[in-house]
C-alpha cells in the first residue's frame, strides 16, 4: 500500500475516532441515571443528536405569548422538568414553578449563573450580567445604590416625561407608525440622557446608537468570529463605545477639575465610587444602555400589543389617567403621581407574564442538587423557563388570555412573576422601566386610540421581536 493510502486510512481513522468520542462524550451522562439512590432521579428526557443535541428544537421561533412546540411535546410526554442537551451542555430544563423559585433563591449557593462564552465575548468579563461571586455583589450593590438614588429624583422623572411627549408630538400629523421603532428611539434617548448625560441631538448619542445596533444584533447571532459576521462586528462595536464612554468619562474629569458644575446623571455618581475598576465603570454603563434599551422598549411595545386588544382594559387605563390628569394644570408628573397607577402597574404586569421579554436565564448545578424526587448532577446546565410558569393554567386561571384584573392580588407575586429574574440576580433596573411605561402610557391613553395591524405577534427566537414592526393606526382622542 502506498503513501497516499496510508494517510487516507490515518484521516479515516482519526475521523471516526473523533466521532466516537463526541458521541460517547455526548451520551456518556445518560448512564448515570439513578445517581446513587433509589430515592432520587434525574429528570427523564433525551439527549437528542450528539454535539447539537435539542438545541435547535429549543431555539425554533414561536409567539412570545405561548410556550413553543418544544416544550408542549417534552413537558406531556416527560413532565414539567426534563433533562434534555442544550448550549453544547447536558441540561435539566424546568418549567416548574416550585423549582424555578428554589433555582433563582440559590444563587451561589447550589446554582450560578452560566451564560454561553460566546456571550461573555461580546459583554465582556466584568459585566454585571455575567459576572458571579463577589464581583456580581459588588457591581450589584453598586447599581441598587445608583437606582435607588436616582428613580424618585425630580430630574429623572421630568426627563422621562419631556422626552415622551417629543415623541408624541412628531406623531401629530401622522395616522399610523412603527411603534416598536418609536419605543426603541425613546428608551434610547431616556437611557442615554440619564447615564451619560447626553441629548438625543448630541453627536455622540448618534454615534453610541449605531454602534449599540451593531451590539444588539451579534448578542443575538451565531458566534463566529471571522471578519463580517455579526458577532464580529458586535465584538468591535462594543470596543468603540468602551472608547467613546471612556472618553465621556475623561471629559467629565476634566470639567472637574475646571470647576464645572456637576450632572444629575449615573455617571456623576458612578465617577465618585471607587470600589470599581475604570473597566467595570465602563462595563456598568454599558450594561445600563443594554438593559434600559433593549427591555424598556420591548415591555413598551407589550402593553400598547395587549391593550390594544383589550377595549376594556384601554377604558380603564384611560379613566385612571384622566383623573390623576384632573388633580393638575400643565405642571409635569411627579412621584405621588406615579404611586396612583394602580391599574397601569396591574397591566404592566400582565403584559410581562404574558408577552414574555425574558423566556429563561442559564445557570448551571455547583453540586449534586436534590429537589423533591429529582437530582440534578454537578456541573449539569439548568434552565429555568420563566414563560412556561407564566403560561401555565395551573399557577394562572385562563392564562391565555389578557387580564390585567388577576393582578388585583398580589398573593405569592414574586412566585408567579417573574419576568426580570429572582433572587439576588433580579434586574435592579425593573423599576426605572415601569416608571418610563407608565409615564409614557400616561400621555399616550389621553391623546390616542390605537388598532394593531392584522397578523402582528411578538415571536421568541428566543429574544423577542415583532414579527411586522408592531404598526398601530392612530386615532386621536377628541377630548
Amino acid at each position: 500500500m502506498g503513501e497516499e493510502g496510508s494517510l487516507l486510512i490515518i484521516i479515516i481513522t482519526l475521523v471516526i475516532s473523533f466521532v466516537i468520542g463526541i458521541t460517547l462524550n455526548h451520551f456518556w451522562p445518560l448512564f448515570f441515571n439513578n445517581y446513587g439512590t433509589t430515592l432520587h432521579v434525574i429528570p427523564k428526557g433525551t439527549f437528542g443528536w450528539p454535539l447539537l443535541g435539542e438545541t435547535l428544537s429549543f431555539l425554533k421561533p414561536h409567539p412570545s405569548n405561548s410556550i413553543g412546540t418544544f416544550l408542549q411535546q417534552h413537558c406531556s410526554r416527560y413532565g414539567k422538568v426534563f433533562k434534555s442537551h442544550l448550549f453544547f451542555s447536558p441540561t435539566v430544563v424546568s418549567c416548574d414553578q416550585d423549582l424555578n423559585y428554589f433555582i433563582l433563591q440559590n444563587e451561589d449557593k447550589l446554582f450560578q449563573c452560566s451564560y454561553p462564552k460566546p456571550i461573555h465575548g461580546i459583554l465582556g468579563k466584568v459585566s454585571l450580567l455575567v459576572a458571579v461571586g463577589d464581583t456580581h455583589k459588588r457591581l450589584r450593590n453598586v447599581s441598587l445604590s445608583l437606582i435607588s438614588t436616582i428613580k424618585s429624583k425630580p430630574e429623572f422623572i421630568n426627563d422621562v416625561e419631556t422626552l415622551a411627549l417629543q415623541i408624541l408630538q412628531s406623531w401629530k400629523d401622522k395616522d399610523q407608525v412603527r411603534y416598536w421603532e418609536e419605543a426603541r428611539k425613546f428608551s434610547f434617548n431616556v437611557i442615554v440622557k440619564q447615564v451619560l448625560g447626553l441629548t438625543p441631538d448630541n453627536p455622540q448619542s448618534a454615534l453610541i446608537l449605531q454602534d449599540f445596533l451593531a451590539f444588539m444584533r451579534g448578542l443575538i447571532s451565531l458566534p463566529l468570529y471571522i471578519p463580517g459576521t455579526p458577532y464580529a462586528r458586535a465584538v468591535q462595536a462594543r470596543s468603540r463605545i468602551s472608547s467613546t464612554i471612556k472618553a465621556i468619562i475623561e471629559e467629565r474629569r476634566r470639567k472637574h477639575v475646571d470647576g464645572d458644575s456637576k450632572k444629575n446623571d449615573f455617571l456623576e455618581i458612578l465617577l465618585c465610587v471607587d470600589t470599581l475598576s475604570e473597566e467595570e465603570k465602563v462595563s456598568f454603563v454599558l450594561d445600563s444602555l443594554l438593559g434600559g434599551y433593549e427591555t424598556t422598549s420591548l415591555l413598551m411595545a407589550m402593553v400598547v400589543f395587549f391593550i390594544g386588544q383589550s377595549q376594556t382594559a384601554l377604558n380603564q387605563l384611560k379613566e385612571e389617567h384622566d383623573n390623576i390628569r384632573s388633580t393638575k394644570e400643565k405642571e409635569l408628573l411627579n412621584w405621588e403621581d406615579y404611586q396612583k397607577m394602580d391599574f397601569t402597574q396591574k397591566v404592566i404586569n400582565e403584559a410581562l407574564r404574558y408577552g414574555n421579554v425574558v423566556k429563561f436565564v442559564h445557570r448551571k448545578a455547583l453540586k449534586d442538587v436534590k429537589f423533591k424526587d429529582y437530582v440534578i448532577p454537578a456541573g449539569w446546565k439548568v434552565l429555568p423557563v420563566f414563560s412556561a410558569v407564566h403560561l401555565d393554567p395551573s399557577v394562572h386561571p385562563n392564562a391565555l388570555h389578557f387580564n390585567p384584573w388577576r393582578w388585583e392580588s398580589d398573593e405569592q407575586i414574586s412566585k408567579k412573576l417573574t419576568p426580570f429574574g429572582g433572587g439576588s440576580r433580579c434586574c435592579p433596573g425593573f423599576e426605572l422601566a415601569k416608571v418610563e411605561v407608565a409615564f409614557f402610557l400616561h400621555h399616550l391613553v389621553q391623546k390616542y386610540r390605537w388598532e394593531v395591524e392584522e397578523g402582528e405577534q411578538p415571536i421568541a427566537y428566543p429574544y423577542v421581536e415583532f414579527k411586522n414592526g408592531l404598526t398601530i393606526r392612530l386615532h386621536q382622542n377628541s377630548t
